[in-house]
């Protein structure tokens, strides 16, 4: 190794320059959970951890080079990168290097006195020393040399001490930093196979993934649509934080199903009391099918013990049947506030907390208590091909290389208005006193921004202006907050062509029907 002057002034040139560790360096920590491990399995994490750690650093626009110790990785960067680095699965905590030197004790207890004498003048201190290897000296001999030479203007408390000094002696080098960042700890994503996550966007099933993903999981999602394309939206919006924060050294992806028909089917067929418990079984089933292609070996989901009518201990065993891979549950035994407060953590809470529930199909009491062969009794009518047109025309989204921007494009305009929408004119009141579309009401743009939180969160908006432009930014913020809100493509003009196409339509049907006169 160079020494600590050479090395500290090697850092301001190539990134390649100079041995690692160094001033300036970042150390990592591995977990307990991998350093416990026997070596061939050890290496392999290790192996895997460092890959994750350049896919994150990397993907924050950074260059880094990692340096791979039995215990220890040392990474450098161009960039800060400690945002990304405590966003990777297998580190325990990491620490920036503020200098090194050879393992020699006077070398370190000059190089100590050097780096931190001036912070810790006229305060108290405490010395944290590790050894590892052979020396001539112990941690007892660092701690207590070093802390002499720092004791002559300030004092030792080693309870609460204002500056703490850590010095890591290992084999040859000996590093020094002030404080540990804690990491995201768990296992290296990826080491322990693949799943697939039935993701709501809700804070359940978002605070599940990352557990798993936690444990070393890679996952991919199976979302079942029953809120439209503001809906969809909002999911993607949670899976890209899971995707791109979370993820590193994996490629998730997010396949979209249209679950309406599915939903329509089983009201169709199930009593009302079954319906709740037999939406769930579509839902793995679909998940279970995506699961299989992918060659993954389980379904996560956010379940969790007696939370709503279908989780029950009961119903989950009615449900569970429905597929034949094993089903994680990682939020069992947590309640809603504590799976709240992960989230805030994970960074889905204020996306989630906007997500509207659109799971509850049921228009009766639902079963609290069913039994597996009350259920397999109405599925047995069930029209399994619905479910199959869904899997067949569902929508693939690669979540790394996901463009918001224009998935909000695509999710902001319609071209048709749905059944029952609530149309709302945004433009001056002179323009609407002109031409409006019939029913629609009068809420101007500049209004509307700031109050439309005051409107009904349960009904579907539509909105229009001159051009459609004005009216998507506002319909934007509404599926922000959480409303079903487009706005129509076109704008006025594109009303008055559906208009048009509307009458026409109307024309050719009374002129086809006896007994009908066309005006």
């Amino acid at each position: 190794m160079l020494p600590l002057e050479t090395v500290t002034e090697n850092l301001s040139g190539s990134l390649a320059t100079g041995p690692l560790p160094a001033a300036g360096d970042l150390m990592l920590r591995l977990t307990g959970e991998i350093t416990t491990k026997g070596r061939r399995t050890r290496s392999r994490f290790q192996k895997r951890l460092v890959e994750n750690l350049r896919d994150g650093v990397e993907s924050s626009g950074a260059a880094c080079r990692v340096r791979s110790e039995w215990s220890r990785l040392y990474l450098r960067s161009d960039q800060d990168v400690t945002g990304s680095l405590a966003r990777v699965f297998g580190i325990s905590t990491f620490s920036a290097l503020e200098a090194e030197c050879a393992a020699d004790l006077s070398r370190i207890v000059d190089v100590g006195l050097r780096t931190f004498g001036e912070r810790v003048k006229g305060r108290a201190f405490a010395i944290r020393a590790r050894r590892s290897g052979t020396h001539p000296f112990s941690s007892q001999d660092v701690m207590r040399q070093l802390g002499a030479a720092l004791g002559e203007d300030a004092r030792v408390d080693l309870s609460h001490p204002d500056v703490e000094v850590f010095v890591e002696v290992r084999d040859e080098r000996a590093v020094f930093y002030a404080s540990k960042v804690p990491g995201a700890g768990g296992l290296p994503l990826g080491v322990e196979g693949r799943a697939v996550c039935l993701l709501s966007g809700g804070f359940d099933s978002a605070v599940a993934a990352w557990m798993m993903l936690r444990r070393g999981v890679a996952l991919d999602y199976v979302f079942c649509n029953l809120g439209g394309d503001a809906y969809q939206r909002m999911v993607l919006e949670v899976a890209e934080i899971l995707s791109d924060q979370w993820s590193y050294g994996t490629r998730p992806t997010m396949l979209s199903l249209d679950f309406d028909p599915v939903v329509t089917e089983l009201r169709r067929a199930f009593r009302p009391a079954f319906q709740q418990i037999a939406l769930k079984r579509e839902m793995y089933r679909a998940a279970e099918h995506v699961a299989l292609r992918l060659g993954a070996d389980a379904i996560v989901t956010g379940e969790a013990v007696g939370q709503v009518s279908s989780q029950t201990l009961a119903n989950l065993r009615a449900i569970d049947d429905a597929s034949s891979l094993p089903v994680l549950r990682p939020l069992v035994g947590m309640d809603k506030e504590e799976i709240i407060s992960r989230s805030r953590h994970i960074g889905t809470y204020e996306i989630s907390a906007k997500v509207r529930e659109y799971c509850s199909i049921s228009t009766g009491r639902p079963a609290t208590a069913a039994s597996s062969p009350a259920v397999l009794r109405d599925e047995q009518g069930l029209d399994g091909s619905v479910l199959e047109a869904s899997l067949a025309s569902a929508r693939l989204f690669d979540l790394r290389a996901l463009d918001m921007a224009r998935v909000a494009g695509e999710s902001v305009f319609v071209d048709v208005l749905p059944e029952g929408a609530i149309v709302l004119d945004t433009r001056a009141p002179e323009s609407f006193r002109n031409w409006h579309w019939k029913g629609a009401l009068h809420r101007e743009y500049i209004d509307l921004v700031s109050d439309f939180e005051k409107l009904n969160r349960d009904s579907t908006y539509v909105l229009y202006c001159e051009f459609g432009l004005k009216s998507a930014r506002v319909a934007e913020l509404m599926q922000r907050a959480g409303y079903e809100a487009y706005s129509f493509l076109g704008g006025v003009k594109g009303l008055r062509r559906l208009g048009s196409r509307d009458r026409t339509a109307a024309t050719a049907t009374a002129a086809s029907t006896p007994g009908v006169e066309v005006d």
